[in-house]
């Protein structure tokens, strides 16, 4: 059984104070992660022009927000502006980027970013 906090919080994290870190599944991409909460993240991520990312199959629902440039996602291109939705069971196939970009990104942090094929059980 999953247990409630007595005293729910909330956090606040000035972005700009975030470093940029590599990414470990994929060179061109930068991540600043800003925050957890409720088995969730959110990062900026940003790509380098040309970069692709590895097919990834969504644990839970990933929220894609295109603030700077266009990337394409299952053939359609985001630019900014832009939500990409994709739920639970889902696989990105072909994301990148030819013109560089930055989003913001809510995932599910069981995420396996460099699979399509969906986590062992137990």
């Amino acid at each position: 059984m999953k247990e409630i906090a007595a005293f729910p919080s909330f956090s606040r994290r000035d972005s700009e104070a975030v470093p940029w870190q590599r990414s470990a599944v994929a060179p061109g991409v930068e991540v600043k992660n800003l925050g957890t909460a409720d088995g969730r993240a959110i990062q900026l991520v940003k790509f380098a022009p040309g970069v692709s990312f590895p097919d990834h199959f969504h644990t839970g629902p990933e929220f894609i927000y295109m603030l700077e440039g266009q990337a394409v996602q299952n053939g359609e291109t985001l630019s900014a502006g832009w939500v990409g939705i994709a739920g639970a069971g889902t696989v990105d196939h072909g994301f990148r980027s030819e013109t560089g970009c930055v989003f913001l990104l809510v995932y599910d942090r069981g995420q396996i970013f460099d699979s399509v094929q969906p986590p062992m059980k137990g």
